[in-house]
C-alpha cells in the first residue's frame, strides 16, 4: 500500500498552508513529518483523509485518488489515529477497539464472532489484554494510544496516520507507543506520523520529511538529512548534535546548556 500526494496546496482563504507538495511513500516504511507548531502537518492529515476538499492536486491511496472514493472505501484503506481522544462516555477498552471493526459490517448489523476475536488478538498484540474491560477514560494517556493503535489494527487497513502519537506521554510510554509503531512498519503497513521530537525521529523513522511555511525543505533518510543546520532552520534553535553508537543514535543538545 502506498501514499502518494502530488503538487498538493492547500489554504485557509488567503492564507496558503500546504504549498505543492510532492511525497510518496510505501509498505514497511515508517515516515516522520518533522516541524515546528503551524506548518501544515494536521492540515495534510486532513487532507489526506479526505476532511478537506477545497485543494489542488492530488492525493492516491494505494493509486487511487481520493476524490472518488466513497467514505466507507477510505475507512479500508487507511486508519487515523488522533493526538488526543476523550469519549463523552466512558466506553471500556474493548468497546472503543470494536469500534473500529464498523467498516467491515453493514449499517444495521452487530459486531459478531470474527470482529470481537479480532479486538482479543489487537489487544493482545498490542500487550493491553489486562486492560479489557478497564473504562477509557480511566487509563493513562500512553494507554490510551495504544488503545487506539489496537482499534486501528482491528480495522484492517494497511495505511496509518498518527498525529502526534507521542504528545504529553512520559518517556515511558513514548518509547512503549514508538515501539509498536515501528513493528508494524516492518510487518508491512504504511505509517505517516507528525512528530516535534528531532531525536526519537533520528532513531524511529525509516524516512524524515522536514516542513516549513507549508513546503518540504528535506526529506530523506535520517542520516542524510538530519544535521544542525536542518533544526537551526525548523525551529530557530542553535543546537548541537552529538553522533552515538556509530552513528545508530543523534541527539540534540540545545547550545545554551552546554
Amino acid at each position: 500500500m502506498s501514499i502518494e500526494v502530488v503538487n498538493l496546496s492547500f489554504g485557509y482563504g488567503d492564507r496558503l498552508v500546504l504549498d505543492g507538495l510532492n511525497f510518496k511513500t510505501r509498505e514497511n516504511q515508517l515516515v516522520s513529518i518533522l516541524g515546528p507548531n503551524g506548518v501544515g502537518k494536521s492540515t495534510l492529515f486532513n487532507c489526506i483523509l479526505g476532511l478537506l476538499k477545497g485543494y489542488t492536486g492530488q492525493v492516491l491511496l494505494d493509486g487511487r485518488d481520493i476524490k472518488h472514493l466513497s467514505i466507507r472505501e477510505m475507512a479500508q484503506l487507511v486508519a487515523f489515529i488522533p493526538q488526543s481522544h476523550h469519549p463523552s462516555f466512558n466506553f471500556s477498552v474493548s468497546d472503543i477497539v470494536l469500534m473500529g471493526t464498523t467498516v467491515q459490517i453493514s449499517t444495521f448489523s452487530r459486531p459478531g464472532k470474527r470482529q470481537i476475536m479480532l479486538v482479543a488478538e489487537a489487544l493482545e498484540r498490542i500487550g493491553i489484554s489486562h486492560l479489557r474491560d478497564r473504562g477509557y477514560n480511566q487509563i493513562s494517556g500512553g494507554e490510551r494510544q495504544l488503545v487506539l493503535l489496537a482499534r486501528a489494527l482491528v480495522q484492517e487497513t494497511k495505511i496509518l496516520l498518527l498525529d502526534e502519537p507521542t504528545a504529553n506521554l512520559d518517556y515511558g510510554n513514548q518509547i512503549r507507543v514508538l515501539t509498536q509503531i515501528k513493528t508494524l512498519a516492518k510487518e508491512g503497513y504504511t505509517i505517516i506520523q507528525s512528530t516535534h521530537n528531532p531525536d526519537q525521529t533520528f532513531l524511529f523513522s525509516d524516512t524524515v520529511m522536514a516542513m516549513k511555511d507549508g513546503k518540504i525543505v528535506a526529506c530523506g533518510v535520517p542520516g542524510d538529512i538530519f544535521t544542525e543546520e536542518l533544526i537551526r532552520n525548523l525551529y530557530a534553535a542553535e543546537v548541537k548534535i552529538q553522533s552515538l553508537y556509530e552513528d545508530r543514535v543523534r541527539v540534540c543538545i540545545p547550545k545554551r546548556a552546554i
